[in-house]
């Protein structure tokens, strides 16, 4: 798993399907739908932390972009 659609299809495969219409807030959804298919023992540890890894780096991606983008519009 290395990209936030390999995540995408992960949750798909279980009726998961999130768009909330900001990119942030769907990777923090993702990360809490991992966490109940794992407590739920639907998907292995294995393939939990590969999936929440990306998402963490998805994240602080995200979080860079927004910091960049406010100060360019800031200024």
């Amino acid at each position: 798993m290395k990209t936030l659609y390999d995540v995408q299809q992960l949750l798909k495969r279980f009726g998961v399907f999130i768009h909330l219409g900001q990119r942030s807030w769907d990777i923090e959804l993702m990360a809490i739908e991992l966490d109940n298919l794992l407590r739920a023992n639907v998907i292995d540890k294995q393939t939990f932390l590969a999936a929440k890894r990306v998402l963490v780096t998805e994240h602080e991606a995200e979080e860079q972009w927004k910091k960049k983008t406010d100060k360019i519009f800031k200024d």
